[in-house]
C-alpha cells in the first residue's frame, strides 16, 4: 500500500472549521484588498490632471513620432484642473469623498447589524465598481466638469462604507480573542496590499490614458462583489449543505412551535455537546454526503435573545470613544500620504507620475510590516493602547524627516518610506481591527455579539473625519510650502500620542 503524501498529512491534519476560517480569512483579505485597490488611483493621476506645462512641451516636440494619444501634450493639464487653483480643487475632490464616506461610515454599522452581511457588501462592491468606472468615463467622453467628478466621488464614498464594517464583523464572527492582534495584523496588510496593487495598475496607463487607471480597478472590484455573492461564509446565516429543500420543509411543517415560538434552528447532540448544522454540515468528516445526526434537538429563539446594539449604546462601551479619536488623528495622517504622496514625491524629487506612484508603494510595505508587529507586540505585551501610543512617539521624527526628503538621496528615500509607513499605519491598523473587535465584543456587553458591526462602524467613521480633514488641509497648505504640510501632520501625531495615552 502506497504512503500517504506528506501534503496530504498536513492537509487533512485541519478540521472542517480550520479549514472555512482559513477560507474566510482569504476571501475578506481578496474582498477588501479591492476597496484599496479603487480608492488609490486619485491620487496616481493627480500628477497628470495637472501637468509642468513647459517642461511637457518640450517633452512632445522632442517625441514627434509617438503615436497620438486620444489627449494631446498641446492640452497640457485636465481642465478645470489647469488653474492655479488646480491644488485646491484636488484637495476638494478628496474631502468630498472622504466626507461622504465618514457620514456614511456612521449609518453602514447599523444598518449592516440587520441585514446579511453577504447580500450588503456585494451591493456596495457592484456599486463601487460603477463610480470608480464612471470616473474613468470623465476621460473617455471628455468631462471638463468639476461638478461630475464632485458627485462621483462623493457617491463612490458613500457606498465604499459597506465594506469595512462587513469584513470585521464577518472576520470577528470566526475568530476569537485568541492571538488576535497577530492574525488581524496579518488580515488588514490588505490596506496595504490594495494600495500597491492600485499604485502599479493605475500607474501603468497614468500617462497613455488614465481613464483605463479607474476603469480597470472599478472591474476588479466590481468582479469581487460577484465572488463574494457566490461564496462568501458568514458564521451566523449558514446554510444547510447536504440537505434537500423537501427535507428542511418537512421537519419544518412538522414543527408547530412552542410558547408561541415559531422560529427553527437546527442543530444536533453529539455526546454532551451540541452542535450547529449550520456549520458542522459544510464538510462533512467520512466519504457520506450528510453526517446523520444521533439526536435531534430543537432550539427555540429565546424572548431575551439581545438584539442589535444602538449607536449610543456602543458609545458607553469603556474606550470606543478614546480610541475613536485616537484614529481620528492617526488616520488623518495615514490618508494625507495615501492622497498626496505620488504628487509630493513629483514636485520635490522631480519624477514622472509614474515613477513616483511606484516609489510610494513602499510607505505601503512598510505599512504592512507595521502591523503585523504592533499586532504581535499588543498580544505578547496585552496592552494595545501603550503600543500605539509608542508607535505614534517615535513616527514624529520621521514625518520631520519627510519635510527634507528633497535633500536625500533615493536610498535614505527608501528607507524613510518603509519606516514612516510601518510607525504611521501599525497603530491605525491595530485600532481599526483587533481594538475594534476587542470592544465590539466587551465583557460591558454580556456575550450581545450584535455589536461588533456598529462599534466599528463608529470607530472608523470618527476615524473617516480625519481622514477627510487631512487631505484637504494639505491641497490648502501645500500652496504655502509642503514643510507647512508636515508640521501639521506633526501637530496631528502628537494628538493622536495623547489620547491614545488615556486609553492606556
Amino acid at each position: 500500500m502506497a504512503p500517504v503524501p506528506p501534503g496530504i498529512r498536513f492537509l487533512a491534519s485541519f478540521n472542517r472549521d480550520q479549514w472555512y476560517r482559513a477560507f474566510t480569512f482569504s476571501l475578506t483579505f481578496l474582498l477588501y484588498t479591492s476597496f484599496h485597490l479603487s480608492r488609490k488611483p486619485i491620487s496616481i493621476v493627480k500628477s497628470e490632471l495637472h501637468k509642468n506645462c513647459s517642461a511637457l512641451n518640450e517633452l512632445s516636440t522632442a517625441s514627434s513620432n509617438q503615436l497620438p494619444n486620444l489627449h494631446t501634450a498641446a492640452e497640457c493639464s485636465w481642465k478645470p484642473f489647469d488653474k492655479s487653483n488646480y491644488k485646491q480643487l484636488l484637495g476638494a475632490m478628496d474631502y468630498s469623498f472622504l466626507c461622504a464616506y465618514a457620514v456614511g461610515m456612521f449609518l453602514s454599522g447599523i444598518i449592516g447589524e440587520r441585514l446579511p452581511i453577504r447580500l450588503y457588501l456585494t451591493f456596495g462592491m457592484l456599486m463601487s465598481g460603477l463610480f470608480t468606472c464612471l470616473f474613468g468615463l470623465g476621460y473617455i467622453y471628455s468631462i471638463h466638469s468639476l461638478g461630475f467628478y464632485i458627485f462621483v466621488q462623493v457617491a463612490n464614498g458613500l457606498v465604499q462604507t459597506t465594506g469595512w464594517p462587513s469584513v470585521v464583523t464577518c472576520i470577528g464572527n470566526w475568530f476569537g480573542k485568541g492571538r488576535r492582534g497577530l492574525i488581524m495584523g496579518i488580515w488588514n496588510s490588505h490596506t496595504s496590499v490594495g494600495n500597491i496593487l492600485g499604485s502599479l495598475i493605475a500607474g501603468y496607463w497614468v500617462s497613455s490614458n488614465w481613464g483605463l487607471s479607474f476603469i480597470v480597478p472599478g472591474l476588479i472590484i466590481a468582479a469581487m462583489g460577484i465572488i463574494c455573492f457566490l461564496f462568501l461564509i458568514e458564521r451566523e446565516y449558514c446554510y444547510v449543505i447536504g440537505w434537500t429543500s423537501e427535507r428542511l420543509q418537512k421537519l419544518t411543517k412538522n414543527w408547530n412551535g412552542t410558547n408561541g415560538h415559531k422560529q427553527l434552528y437546527h442543530s444536533y447532540k453529539q455526546g454532551d455537546k451540541y452542535e450547529n448544522w449550520d456549520t458542522e454540515l459544510l464538510l462533512p468528516q467520512d466519504n457520506s454526503s450528510v453526517s446523520v445526526p444521533v439526536q435531534q434537538v430543537v432550539v427555540v429563539k429565546s424572548e431575551s435573545e439581545p438584539s442589535a446594539i444602538s449607536f449610543m449604546g456602543a458609545l458607553r462601551i469603556p474606550g470606543v470613544i478614546e480610541f475613536s479619536l485616537c484614529l481620528l488623528f492617526a488616520k488623518l495622517v495615514s490618508y494625507t500620504f495615501l492622497f498626496w504622496l505620488p504628487l509630493y514625491i513629483t514636485k520635490t524629487a522631480h519624477l514622472d507620475a509614474k515613477k513616483a506612484g511606484d516609489l510610494s508603494t513602499l510607505f505601503d510595505v512598510g505599512g504592512i510590516v507595521g502591523g503585523i508587529l504592533a499586532g504581535v507586540i499588543s498580544d505578547k505585551l496585552g496592552k494595545r493602547a501603550t503600543t500605539c501610543a509608542v508607535m505614534l512617539l517615535l513616527a514624529a521624527p520621521i514625518l520631520y524627516g519627510f519635510s527634507m526628503i528633497s535633500e536625500f538621496g533615493l536610498g535614505p528615500t527608501i528607507g524613510m518610506l518603509l519606516v514612516c509607513g510601518g510607525l504611521v499605519n501599525g497603530p491605525y491598523a491595530l485600532i481599526t481591527t483587533a481594538v475594534a473587535a476587542d470592544l465590539g465584543t466587551h465583557k460591558s456587553l454580556k456575550g450581545n455579539a450584535r455589536a461588533l458591526s456598529t462599534v466599528t462602524a463608529i470607530i472608523d467613521g470618527t476615524g473617516s473625519v480625519g481622514a477627510a480633514i487631512g487631505p484637504l488641509l494639505a491641497g490648502v497648505l501645500s500652496s504655502q510650502g509642503w514643510d507647512q504640510v508636515f508640521y501639521m501632520l506633526m501637530a496631528a501625531d502628537f494628538l493622536a500620542l495623547l489620547v491614545g495615552a488615556d486609553a492606556c
